[in-house]
């Protein structure tokens, strides 16, 4: 009888950890930290352009469409919205595959050579996949963590920005230096993840959880090691050649670490586990009498079906004075409509800033291959360059979110304004990259890498402190959209064009014309110097426009911004609610605020 108690308090234990919060924010993590694909694009783009012959104004024009797909989420979002997040993470995995694949199958020629609109679909549909798996895993994190909402994005779009550090190594263990089949690992690994993962990520009640912020310290703690272990590990590789099992060891090292959260999981849920256990010895007399107050709290919820009816008569008698109240926005810091935050100057006031200080940085990361090449970097130091952007990548991410969560508590620092300077140090990375400075692309990769990093999870937060968390899906993709705006105008329309026309340049003063089928290649400082000193005006453009949303948002940021999450010991909020959040509708004492995603 001992055995078998033991063995079901040990399911009753693995239930309790699998169906928790800290392991959904471990699942939600593995999830991100193979989610940028996108990210990689400098590793394989010149794969892309020499099999298929292409010139740089073809090769801008289709990574404009995979930067369209990883930031126009406003699809996935309002999937989200009426759908659990198991199936927003299914389509992302589906389309992640089906994208990536069909490029594989392109570059290797193992299909004729597609057109030119079927290669920008196919990356289209790729990296949008990216935009399925941050809805699906980020929002509801946010959402069920509403007061640490800086440390979430902080954390989970670190281990984004990681990605691509991780694909490195995780590609040369499997698959050696054949660059090729990087674009295969990307298309099967994040599908797989994302499968795996299906049933853990899902919708939880708001719940403050005892030492929240400390856990989450905790998590960033073994992602700096993680971090800190592919920066010396990038070094290392750059300087000594690595056989074969050095990568495979490499490569074990880092899914060990990438594993290591369960540990922290594990101890978290079991204290948590302990104390629901002594509460429940010391507030229920036998056994009987707690299944019987288990039953009995049962049987007071509602049904799901009359849940989904309340919440859809509350929406129906909303939404007949949706469209009147547009121009007529809440307070700061209360939930938007959809509609109020779209017609808002706040949001056009971001989004402009958006595009031109998110932008440059963009244009820079997918031309960092090209640019390169262009500077005469050896073909190792560019796999250095994407892996030192990947790792800064990470670090801006991480540090931005927690530190303007810090700031934000202790000093009632303002992110929009934290947002400005970081605008303000991407500059530096443009005008060396401008001006061609001996062996500045190392800084200039880390500055931009680390400032494109930064500006996601400020730009993300913002967006939900002030039109709030009700739509939060739905308006953080909206807020994404701006990437690619500024990308298609600043490396399509600018970059690109300049590339080219300075190759041609040079191909004329060698008396050469450019061959049908061949891509076009430029050489020297002359072929950027010119697309990133405009790319630099912008840059200082957005820090003009962002320094607005700056003083119009200072008296919001001086007050309480999370008031409405905090409360009292004694509330039935506070109260363990392990029984209830392992199913995907939950119930608010409120009846607005049915959820019944």
């Amino acid at each position: 009888m001992a055995v078998e108690e033991e063995l079901t308090k040990t399911k009753a234990f693995i239930r309790h950890v699998i169906t928790g919060r800290w392991f959904m924010i471990f699942a939600s993590c593995l999830i991100m930290a193979v989610s940028g694909a996108t990210y990689m694009f400098g590793l394989y783009s010149n794969e892309v352009k020499t099999s298929l012959g292409y010139d740089q104004s073809t090769l801008n024009l289709i990574s404009f469409f995979k930067d369209l797909g990883a930031n126009l989420g406003i699809f996935s979002g309002l999937i989200n919205e009426v759908s659990p997040p198991w199936v927003i993470l299914a389509m992302g995995a589906t389309m992640n595959f089906v994208g990536y694949f069909m490029i594989w199958l392109s570059v290797t020629s193992r299909i004729a050579k597609p057109q030119l609109w079927q290669m920008c679909l196919y990356f289209y549909i790729g990296a949008n996949s990216q935009s399925f798996a941050n809805t699906g895993a980020l929002v509801n994190c946010v959402q069920s963590f509403p007061r640490s909402r800086g440390s979430v994005i902080g954390l989970l779009k670190g281990y984004v920005g990681l990605s691509g550090a991780i694909f490195t190594q995780l590609y040369h263990s499997l698959y050696g230096d054949n660059s090729k089949t990087l674009i295969f690992l990307i298309g099967w690994l994040p599908a797989a993840v994302s499968f795996i993962f299906l049933p853990t990520v899902r919708v939880l009640s708001i719940t403050p959880q005892p030492r929240e912020i400390k856990v989450f310290y905790q998590l960033l703690y073994i992602s700096l090691g993680v971090a800190g272990f592919l920066m010396v590990l990038i070094i290392i590789q750059n300087r000594l050649s690595f056989t074969r099992v050095e990568y495979i060891v490499d490569g074990i090292v880092v899914l060990f670490l990438l594993l290591l959260p369960l540990g922290i999981v594990f101890k978290e849920e079991f204290r948590l586990w302990k104390n629901q256990s002594q509460n429940q010895n010391q507030t229920v007399p036998d056994h009987a009498d707690a299944v019987a107050t288990a039953s009995a709290s049962v049987i007071e919820l509602p049904q799901p079906e009359e849940a989904h009816a309340a919440a859809s008569s509350h929406l129906e008698g909303k939404s007949s004075s949706c469209l009147k109240n547009v121009f007529k926005p809440p307070k700061r810091g209360e939930d938007y409509t959809i509609f109020q935050a779209i017609f808002s100057i706040d949001m056009l006031i971001l989004f402009i800033a958006s595009v031109f200080g998110v932008g440059g940085t963009l244009t820079a990361l997918d031309n960092l291959g090209q640019i390169g090449k262009s500077l005469g970097y050896p073909k190792k130091s560019l796999t250095t360059f994407v892996s030192l952007v990947s790792i800064w990548n990470y670090l801006g991410r991480a540090s931005s979110g927690f530190a303007s969560e810090f700031l934000l508590a202790k000093y009632k620092f303002p992110r929009p304004l934290l947002l400005t300077l970081v605008m303000l140090l991407s500059c530096v990375g443009h005008i060396l990259i401008a001006f061609g400075i001996p062996n500045s692309l190392y800084f200039s990769s880390v500055i931009i890498g680390y400032c494109f990093g930064a500006m996601w999870p400020l730009m993300f937060a913002i967006i939900s402190e002030i039109f709030g968390l009700k739509y939060y899906s739905t308006l953080y993709n909206l807020g994404a959209v701006a990437s690619p705006v500024g990308a298609y105008i600043l490396n399509v329309k600018v970059t690109g064009f300049l590339y080219d026309k300075e190759a041609l340049k040079q191909l004329k003063m060698k008396g050469l014309t450019r061959q049908k089928g061949k891509d076009l290649t430029c050489l020297g400082v002359q072929c950027y110097k010119m697309p990133f000193i405009i790319i630099t005006a912008s840059t200082l453009v957005g820090c003009f426009v962002s320094f607005i949303l700056v003083l119009r948002t200072r008296k919001f940021y001086k007050g309480d911004i999370y008031q409405k999450f905090r409360v009292e010991p004694d509330t039935p909020q506070n109260l363990p609610t392990f029984a209830t959040t392992t199913t995907t509708t939950n119930f608010s004492q409120e009846p607005d605020k049915i959820n019944t995603k």
